[in-house]
């Protein structure tokens, strides 16, 4: 049976923290920030844990079972 291979940009995307759990960055962080309060840009920085109704569909892009 062929090796099944990680979705290359899920990888980029996603990191572990030392438990386990799957990091991620805030979306609507990227572009058009002037019509964005200072509050909610503030709000979007730094990472977030991904919800567990996710973590079955990114662990499938990684290939970890």
């Amino acid at each position: 049976m062929p090796k099944v291979k990680t979705n290359s940009g899920a990888k980029k995307r996603f990191a572990f923290t030392g438990s386990g759990k799957v990091k991620r960055r805030h979306a609507f962080h990227s572009h058009i920030l002037t019509k964005k309060t200072k509050k909610q840009k503030r709000n979007l920085l730094g990472s977030t844990i991904v919800d567990s109704t996710n973590m079955k569909q990114v662990r499938d892009l990684l290939c970890l079972r």
